[in-house]
C-alpha cells in the first residue's frame, strides 16, 4: 500500500507533463522553416548521431546569427526542453530497428549489475582516504560545476564571434536540463536505497528514500556524461576533445563509486541515458549550416601557395601524373 501511495502523485504528474507538454511545445512557423532548412542542410559531413533522430530547428538559428538575436535562443529554450521531454519518454514506442539494440545492450547490462551490485559494492578497500578523495573529485558532476562549464562555452562563443562554441554552451544547457528532469523522475519512482542505508542491499521502492537521496540512477553520471556528449559531438577533433570530455566523466562515474554513493548499475544506467541524451540534444537541435566551410576554407582547399609541390587533391590519378611530368616531379611507382 505504501508502494501505491507513492507511485500515484508520480503518475499523476507525468500525466499532468504529458497533457501540457503538446500545447505548450507547439512548433512555430519560425520553427518548422528553420527545422526544414536544417534538414535540407544535414547532407553535409557533420558528424552524424549514434541514434536515428531527424534534425530538427536548431537551437540557435542561422537568423538568429544574421540579425544578431543574442537573447532570442534562450527564450526559445524552455520550450525545446518540453518537446524534447515529449521525444524522450515516448522514445520506447517509435525507437528504429537500428536503434532496438541499444535497448536490449543496456537494459541486459543495467539488470546484471543490479543483481551483483550488493557484491561488487564491497570489492574496493574502502578506507577512508579512498572515500575522502573520491568525494573531491566527484564534485566534477556537480551543477554548481557542470552549469559554469555551459555557461563559459557559451560566452567565450559570444565573445570571440565563434559560434559553434556559443552553441556548445547553450546545447550543454538543454542536455543538463533534460538529465535533471529525467533523473528526477526516475529516482521519485524508483526510490532505491544507497549503499549506506537501510541493509546495504540496494532494496528499491523501499519509502526510506526522498527524491534528495534515492540513488537510481546517478545523477552526477547522467549530467557529466551529457555534457560530455554534446563537446565531443561538436569537436570530434582533435580527437585530444572527446577523449579529455569522456575521461573527465567517466573520473565523476569512478568517483561516485569509491565514494559509496551509488551502486554499479546507478552509475552505468545512469552514464549511459546521460550520453544518449547529449546524443539526442545535438541530432535535433544542432544547427547544420555552422558545418559548411567558410569562404576562406574553400579558397585554402583550392589554392596551393609556395613552391613545387605534388598536388594533393586531384580528380584523377591521370590529372596526377599530368601535372607531375609538367612540373618534372616523378611519380612513386
Amino acid at each position: 500500500m505504501t508502494c501505491i501511495r507513492l507511485q500515484t502523485p508520480i503518475l499523476l504528474a507525468l500525466l499532468s507533463v504529458a497533457a501540457v507538454c503538446p500545447a505548450v511545445a507547439q512548433k512555430t512557423e519560425s520553427d518548422k522553416a528553420a527545422e526544414r532548412k536544417n534538414r535540407e542542410a544535414s547532407q553535409s559531413e557533420a558528424p552524424a548521431s549514434t541514434l536515428t533522430v531527424p534534425p530538427g530547428p536548431p537551437i540557435i538559428k542561422t537568423s538568429d546569427l544574421l540579425e544578431e538575436k543574442k537573447l532570442t535562443p534562450w527564450k526559445r529554450l524552455p520550450r525545446y526542453v518540453l518537446r524534447d521531454q515529449r521525444g524522450i519518454w515516448t522514445s520506447p514506442f517509435h525507437t528504429s530497428k537500428a536503434d532496438a539494440k541499444w535497448w536490449a545492450i543496456f537494459g541486459g547490462t543495467t539488470a546484471v549489475l543490479i543483481a551483483s551490485d550488493r557484491w561488487t559494492s564491497k570489492q574496493l578497500p574502502n578506507t577512508s582516504t579512498q572515500v575522502a578523495v573520491a568525494k573531491w573529485s566527484s564534485r566534477i558532476g556537480a551543477a554548481y560545476t557542470l552549469v559554469p562549464v555551459s555557461g563559459a562555452f557559451y560566452f567565450a562563443g559570444l565573445g570571440a564571434d565563434n559560434q559553434r562554441f556559443r552553441e556548445t554552451g547553450i546545447l550543454g544547457f538543454e542536455a543538463l536540463a533534460n538529465t535533471e528532469i529525467l533523473a528526477t523522475v526516475l529516482k521519485l519512482a524508483t526510490q532505491r536505497e544507497r549503499p549506506l542505508e537501510g541493509n546495504g542491499h540496494g532494496s528499491f521502492f523501499s519509502g526510506n528514500s526522498s527524491v534528495s537521496s534515492s540513488g537510481f540512477p546517478s545523477g552526477h553520471a547522467m549530467t557529466s556524461w551529457a555534457l560530455a556528449s554534446v563537446v565531443a559531438h561538436e569537436y570530434p577533433r582533435p580527437l585530444i576533445v572527446p577523449i579529455a570530455a569522456y575521461a573527465l566523466a567517466s573520473t565523476v562515474c569512478v568517483s561516485r563509486f569509491a565514494v559509496r554513493q551509488h551502486f554499479a548499475s546507478d552509475i552505468v544506467l545512469g552514464a549511459g541515458m546521460g550520453w544518449f541524451i547529449g546524443d539526442y540534444v545535438y541530432a535535433r537541435r544542432h544547427n547544420r549550416e555552422l558545418d559548411k566551410p567558410s569562404a576562406l576554407e574553400h579558397l585554402k582547399a583550392h589554392v596551393h601557395i609556395g613552391g613545387p609541390a605534388r598536388p594533393a587533391l586531384l580528380a584523377s590519378q591521370d590529372a596526377e601524373k599530368s601535372v607531375a611530368l609538367a612540373s618534372g616531379f616523378q611519380p612513386d611507382r
